[in-house]
């Protein structure tokens, strides 16, 4: 019996044992090695094995490592050279992609480099990536697109360009962050590492140090006197203006003050940023961060460097990005046009000699009027190209255009010796217009990306969207009720006068509000009629007569207010429209006037004048709440512009029904 238990155990043991096995160890770090070389320390890591996407490309990572002093590498296994043998924090961020799992969490690792230093170090150190391709003296990297839940590294560089002839430079860094364009922040900034002695500033005081007072030169000149302690910065009046709308556009920022940045020297700044949980979950949307380069000398030029980053909902290389995708539908028209861009890589062993994307075109686009703004690799058309040329072929199809890079090296990221991740990179990037005022639906486009001979790859699907946008509108109406029902004012026709809000130019069901006001023309109504019964009253000039019957009758004006708090609508194309809703109305004004007429009888001398008393009149407000149900139909121009409607009515409270027609105009 002790045999079988302990069997049952180990059985129960290893099978809990497989379950453990078989549970995602996304929350093992990675694990760095280090090996100390002839020229530098040699490193490399220890990741959790991949898990492949079901019909993806094969998984991989890619590499961001920050040493600790000031530099970094993305390269898989890269060798550094410490300076000095302080200690240091070696940092790796590893990236998964075409995988299911969270990226591997970043664990630093303490390094003291050791006192041996490589002849060549002068000569190793330079090796160091740059990431200024762009020529400018500011620009950001990221080691990956911005995904919600987990972390991004950004590096902010900035450089005294040698051919600003400033031997030593000062100024102001900045970093700019959650972009106004979405509601809520999509980042915090978890940590900045700076290792060049920048000192943290706010724009607040940098603003505050400007002199208000601008001169008849180009620039405002640098002063420093008893009521300036510090260098005053100084720039051009228009790139203050430039600097502050770049602020308006961001609601976080982050600045340095930096000082002796020699001419060629390069300096970085490591932005580690932690997605929000408010953080958009729309994969289509953009978000941009944005690096200031602010020098104090004038002679040097303030410069910007905005990264557009696209949000995704996993590390994909090969992805398309449509720019400005919530747009204003009040401005959408053959004019307005659209900006694409493909981004490709080339993850495999080899290089690819030819790329073929083939885009998705979506119906409300005009294929004809694509324009190529850029591409990498950068080449000519192939209409322009000799034999062998390195080019570009624009084919269009029925529903789909394919731009097919011709003759090109485009290295693989696996390739033996390429170092260098971007140089396996590339992307188109197009415009193209709307072939008439399209309908307010979303509309996607994607891409399939084909290296060589290679199966396709598929990018997400790059949604464009109209913002909802508010539609205002007047209604003036007239009623034309049926004769039926216990209301006084049945029968009766009304003036109506309002207003209605709903969506702009809505092309699905939609809500729509309204509130206006109805107007019933005075009218006397009987409200009792009491026999004479043999009685008689005196007459003036005349001798008493009988009654015939006395009318107790009261004139009634009525100023109504009707409330549209639910209303259900769909157009159905351009002309036309139905809508169904309930309403609530009471009375804003309610006059009434007390009229007693008495009738005589007739007599053989002829009959006499009914006798009139009229008696004050009485007021009212704010009563006789009423629920009315209604459908309606419009016709003209339903989306914007004016139409005729007719409404059909049932008030619960009194059993009336009523019809009203109107005319509307929405804007």
């Amino acid at each position: 019996m002790k045999k079988l238990v302990c069997l049952l155990s180990l059985l129960c043991f290893g099978n809990a044992f497989a379950q453990t096995q078989i549970i995602p160890a996304d929350t093992i770090p990675a694990i760095i090695n280090h090996k100390v070389e002839s020229n530098g320390i040699k490193f490399s890591s220890v990741l959790r094995p991949l898990r492949q996407i079901a019909g993806a490309p094969e998984p991989f990572y890619t590499y961001f490592w920050e040493f600790g002093d000031g530099s970094f590498s993305f390269e898989k296994e890269p060798l550094h050279f410490f300076s000095d043998s302080l200690l240091y924090q070696v940092r790796l961020f590893a990236t998964n992609s075409y995988d299911d799992g969270k990226r591997p969490p970043t664990r630093p690792k303490p390094l003291k480099p050791g006192s041996s230093r490589p002849v060549l170090a002068s000569i190793q150190h330079h090796r160091e990536p740059s990431i200024f391709k762009s020529g400018g003296s500011v620009e950001m990297r990221t080691n990956c697109m911005p995904k919600p839940g987990d972390d991004m590294m950004v590096v902010l560089g900035y450089r005294n360009k040698t051919e600003n002839g400033i031997p030593s430079l000062g100024g102001t860094i900045a970093f700019l962050y959650n972009d106004k364009e979405f509601n809520k922040d999509n980042f915090e900034l978890a940590e900045a590492r700076s290792y060049h002695q920048e000192k943290k500033s706010t724009m607040d005081k940098y603003f505050a140090a400007l002199k208000p007072e601008i001169t008849d030169d180009r620039y405002t000149a640098s002063l420093k006197g008893p009521s300036y302690p510090e260098v005053v910065p100084v720039f051009d009046p228009e790139g203050t203006a430039l600097i502050k709308e770049k602020l308006n556009g961001f609601r976080k920022v982050e600045s340095w003050k930096f000082q002796n940045l020699k001419a060629g020297q390069e300096n970085f700044l490591f932005l580690h940023l932690k997605t929000t949980p408010e953080m958009i979950k729309d994969t289509n949307a953009v978000v941009k961060l944005t690096g200031m380069f602010i020098p104090d000398d004038a002679l040097a030029a303030t410069e910007f460097f905005t990264l557009e980053l696209q949000i995704v909902a996993s590390h994909d290389p090969n992805k398309m990005i449509l720019k400005n995708s919530r747009m204003n539908y009040r401005f959408t028209g053959k004019n307005r046009k659209l900006t694409y861009k493909v981004k490709f890589q080339n993850t495999g062993k080899g290089p690819a000699k030819r790329v073929d994307v083939g885009v998705v075109i979506p119906p409300n686009l005009n294929m004809a009027s694509i324009e190529i703004l850029d591409s990498k690799p950068k080449v000519i058309s192939c209409d322009s190209a000799y034999t062998n040329q390195s080019c570009m072929d624009t084919i269009r199809t029925a529903d789909s255009v394919h731009f097919v890079f011709k003759n090109i090296y485009l290295p693989g990221l696996q390739q033996k010796g390429v170092n260098d991740a971007d140089s396996t990179m590339g992307y188109i990037e197009y415009k193209i217009g709307f072939l008439e005022k399209p309908k307010k639906l979303p509309f996607r486009s994607g891409a399939a990306i084909v290296f060589d001979k290679n199966e396709p790859i598929y990018t997400n699907r790059a949604a464009g969207r109209y913002k909802t946008g508010i539609s205002p509108g007047i209604i003036a109406g007239y009623g034309f009720p049926f004769e039926n029902g216990n209301s006084p004012f049945s029968g009766q026709k009304n003036i109506t006068f309002g207003l209605s809000v709903a969506p702009y130019a809505p092309h699905r069901y939609f809500l729509q509000a309204e509130l206006y006001m109805n107007s019933f023309s005075e009218k006397e109504f009987l409200i009792q009629r009491t026999p004479g019964n043999g009685r008689f009253i005196a007459v003036p000039n005349r001798k008493e007569e009988r009654i015939n019957y006395i009318d107790s009758t009261a004139k009634i004006r009525v100023v109504s207010i009707n409330i549209v708090p639910l209303q259900l609508r769909r157009n159905f194309n351009k002309y036309f429209g139905a809508g169904i809703g309930t309403l609530v109305s009471f009375n804003l004004d309610k006059q009434a006037k007390p009229i007693r007429t008495i009738v005589l009888e007739a007599t053989a001398a002829g009959s006499s004048p009914p006798i009139k008393e009229t008696f004050k009149k009485i007021s009212s407000s704010f009563n006789d709440f009423q629920n009315t149900f209604f459908a309606d139909i419009q016709l003209g121009k339903v989306y914007v512009g004016p139409a005729i409607g007719f409404r059909y009515l049932y008030t619960l409270q009194q059993n009336n029904n009523r019809l009203i027609t109107y005319l509307t105009w929405k804007f």
